[in-house]
């Protein structure tokens, strides 16, 4: 667990034009132990990530001046760090959007302040352990594709692959055992946690995201490969 030292290091960038809520969510984090910024406009937002260089962006979709899709692609360009998307569209199709556009895990309104948190922590707490056993700090290689298991680093053909830290963890999970099949769930409580409560299909999108960034299709995958019925597991490229 973090310290309050560890937490005080910690920035946290929240979007939301709704000020009472901005200021409740704030609130919330501070008594955490987290520093916070905030911003009311989609451009507000991508200026205001630049400075502080957040660790982690709470992310309400509907925004002024841009939307938050396109505050997350803009912001995507100089940042890996986690985003957590919130709307107050119920339609499934804008939070899978939304994941495609680069976002690792939402919300949707009305939520639970206390459980906002919760997720702030776990992601917290995952990118502080992730992959910290002396065995994994090696390259794997898999055909063109490199991944460096201590630099947190993924090219292929000798050029750097941009990731998110969630399409990163799923790879580096199945690189660190490639002859296994992974199940979504199990994927997820590695990847997520053990806490983390929510649907299994997330994972379908960011292999989807990840897949891309390595040109390549499900019918075509050389390096995250389907298995019916199981889930997932590390191709051989």
């Amino acid at each position: 667990m973090r310290s309050e030292s560890d937490r005080a290091a910690v920035m946290v960038l929240v979007v939301e034009d709704e000020v009472a809520l901005s200021d409740v969510i704030q609130a919330y984090l501070a008594t955490a132990g987290y520093a916070t910024a905030s911003a009311r406009s989609g451009p507000e937002a991508v200026e205001l990530a630049r400075i502080v260089s957040p660790d982690v962006i709470i992310l309400d979709l509907g925004l002024p001046g841009l939307d938050g899709l396109e505050v997350m692609r803009r912001i995507r360009a100089f940042s890996d760090c986690y985003v957590l998307i919130t709307t107050a569209r119920t339609e499934e199709v804008d939070r899978l959007i939304g994941l495609s556009a680069g976002a690792d895990d939402y919300l949707t309104k009305p939520f639970s302040v206390r459980e906002l948190v919760a997720r702030v922590q776990a992601v917290l707490r995952r990118s502080r352990s992730e992959f910290e056993a002396p065995d994994r700090r090696t390259v794997r290689t898999f055909g063109d594709l490199e991944i460096d298991m201590t630099a947190h680093e993924v090219r292929l053909a000798g050029r750097p692959v941009p990731l998110t830290p969630t399409e990163r963890g799923l790879l580096m999970t199945l690189a660190d055992r490639p002859g296994q099949a992974f199940s979504r769930r199990q994927l997820m409580e590695t990847v997520w946690g053990d806490g983390w409560v929510g649907d299994d299909h997330i994972v379908d999108v960011h292999i989807a995201n990840l897949r891309r960034k390595l040109e390549e299709t499900a019918e075509s995958a050389r390096y995250v490969t389907t298995v019916r019925g199981i889930g997932y597991r590390m191709g051989k490229g």
